[in-house]
């Protein structure tokens, strides 16, 4: 049962680096705010890259990194562009709706059927999600759902999720065709090469943000370590199902972050929210 906690560490250290992203670095801008995080990230990674196995790697992996990292970087900034633009508590628990595109897709380009625990898992996250905005009823029944699409950094979040399904599908099989620890690194190295390659060409973009919180940057780089290393053994241990579904208890996190650091409001409907999709999301990764 190693992998229950590992998978804890993994929400718990996820929902710490979003929350220092936004308060030491909210001020940059989304590409920025992404930079840093990656780049004081990247030095334990490189360590790491000389400590894992190498397992032999063929085709299909380069093709799914080839395929992956676009998506990556793309879902990264509306990540960020979540998290600046939105409170904590009305963006990271729409992660959630990751496991319903999941289904969904699932459903409807490979053919495959939907359980009844699936459907009810749905359902709670959705009901979740309603109860995010639930104070909006007093401006008709659907109001709640209205004010998801009137935040944009919820709006953001769901555009995240869809991606984010996308890429664990391929992540996936790129694991199958290396090992999750070597596939984990390896990803967040050439994602973060990646990212600093457009560094010259963004508007505006500033190098010296890089080096402006050194101090921030080098906690933020350990949490987002602590959070990669992880995952990629809680995941090793178990079907990746079950530790994400664990995994996704960092939305509860994010949310007691957001009324602790930022003083967000309607904290005790957004957490109430939170917990309901964090049931629709084990009813998936369990029994779905």
């Amino acid at each position: 049962m190693l992998w229950f906690p590992l998978s804890l560490v993994a929400a718990f250290s996820l929902a710490t680096a979003d929350a220092l992203t936004k308060k030491y670095f909210g001020k940059q801008s989304p590409y920025e705010m992404g930079l840093i995080r990656l780049t004081y990230t990247l030095p334990w990674l490189v360590i790491a890259l000389f400590i894992i196995p190498w397992p032999q790697l063929d085709r299909i992996f380069f093709l799914c990194l080839a395929c992956g990292l676009p998506l990556e970087a793309l879902a990264f900034y509306c990540y960020m562009s979540a998290i600046k633009r939105s409170p904590l508590s009305l963006t990271l628990p729409f992660l959630a709706f990751t496991p319903i595109f999941i289904i969904l897709t699932g459903w409807l380009i490979l053919g495959e059927t939907m359980t009844s625990t699936g459907i009810a898992g749905i359902v709670l996250i959705v009901i979740g999600s309603y109860f995010l905005n639930f104070s909006h009823i007093k401006s008709g029944i659907f109001s709640p759902f209205k004010a998801i699409f009137k935040e944009p950094g919820s709006r953001l979040m769901l555009l995240v999720s869809f991606i984010y399904s996308l890429t664990s599908t391929i992540g996936k099989k790129a694991i199958l065709h290396s090992s999750p620890s070597f596939f984990g690194v390896s990803y967040f190295i050439l994602f973060t090469l990646l990212m600093l390659s457009f560094l010259p060409v963004i508007p505006n973009a500033r190098k010296k943000a890089l080096v402006q919180k050194p101090i921030p940057g080098l906690i933020l780089g350990a949490t987002m370590a602590l959070m990669i290393f992880s995952h990629m053994l809680a995941i090793s241990m178990v079907q990746a199902a079950y530790m994400i579904s664990i995994k996704r208890t960092s939305l509860i996190f994010g949310v007691l972050y957001g009324a602790w650091l930022f003083k967000e409001e309607k904290i005790t409907e957004r957490l109430t929210g939170a917990i309901i999709m964090i049931l629709g999301v084990l009813l998936i990764g369990w029994f779905g």
